[in-house]
C-alpha cells in the first residue's frame, strides 16, 4: 500500500513517512498543494495523509476536488485547529478523519490503517490463493494458518501478487507500489521475485509466481500452468 504525506514541514513529513513505512507502507512525501495535486493525478496512491495549511492555501480545496472527481481513496487530516467547526469543515469536505497536532506517531499509523480496512475497501478483506491467505487489514500472510513472515519489501510484493491473482502485474507496477518515489536497485522486484518463490514454496504454499518476459509477474494457483 502507497501514502502520500503532503505536509510541509519538512521534518515531521520525514518522521510521518518513516513511521508508515515502518508499518509496512510505501511512503511519499510533498509539501505544497500544487505538488499533491500532480502526484495524486500521476501516482496511484491508497491512501493521504494531509497537513490541511499549506504554504499555497488550505487542503480543504484539494480533498473537495478529489471528492468531487469520484476519488475515494481514505483521507486522514492533519491540523492544530481544534476547534469543533474546524474539524466538521475538514469531514464535510470530504476527509475520513481528523487528527489533531502534536500526535502520536502510532495513533497515526493505526489510524490510517483504520481507513484503509474500512468496508468496501480491499484492505479489509482477507484474500486466500492455494493454501497461501493475506490479510490486508494487518498485512500478514500465513499458508493453512501457520504464519509466514516476510522482510518488508517482500510482503508488499506479494500484497500486489495477491491483489491481482491470476493477472500479470507489471515490474514498473510493482516498484511504485513497493517503493514509491525512491529508486530502487535495477535488479531489486527480479531478486524479492526469487526470495518469495523459495518461500512459499518451502512453505508448502500451493502457489507459484510465474514469470512473463516482458510484461511482468502474475501468482496463480500450483496447478495452474503459465
Amino acid at each position: 500500500m502507497r501514502v502520500l504525506v503532503i505536509e510541509d514541514e519538512a521534518r515531521l513529513a520525514r518522521l510521518v513517512a518513516d513511521a508508515l513505512i515502518r508499518a509496512g507502507f510505501a511512503s511519499d512525501t510533498c509539501g505544497r498543494l500544487t505538488d499533491a495535486s500532480a502526484l495524486v493525478a500521476a501516482g496511484n496512491f491508497d491512501a493521504l495523509v494531509v497537513d490541511r495549511v499549506l504554504p499555497d492555501g488550505d487542503a480543504l480545496h484539494l480533498v473537495a476536488r478529489l471528492r468531487q472527481e469520484g476519488r475515494d481513496l481514505p483521507i486522514l487530516m492533519l491540523t492544530a485547529r481544534d476547534t469543533v467547526e474546524d474539524r466538521v469543515a475538514g469531514l464535510e469536505a470530504g476527509a475520513d478523519d481528523y487528527l489533531i497536532k502534536p500526535f502520536a506517531m502510532a495513533e497515526l499509523v493505526a489510524r490510517v490503517r483504520a481507513l484503509v480496512r474500512r468496508p468496501g475497501s480491499v484492505f479489509g478483506r482477507v484474500e486466500t490463493v492455494g493454501k497461501l491467505a493475506f490479510d490486508f487489514a494487518t498485512r500478514t500472510a500465513s499458508i493453512d494458518g501457520h504464519p509466514l513472515p516476510l522482510p518488508r519489501h517482500e510482503l508488499a510484493v506479494l500484497e500486489q501478487l495477491v491483489l491481482a491473482a491470476g493477472r500479470v502485474v507489471t515490474k514498473e507496477a510493482l516498484i511504485d507500489k513497493v517503493y514509491g518515489l525512491e529508486e530502487p536497485e535495477s535488479n531489486a522486484i527480479p531478486v524479492h521475485i526469487h526470495h518469495l518463490r523459495r518461500r512459499l514454496e518451502d512453505a508448502g504454499s500451493g502457489v507459484r509466481i510465474h514469470t512473463f518476459r516482458g510484461l511482468g509477474y502474475m501468482l496463480a494457483p500450483a496447478e495452474t500452468t503459465a
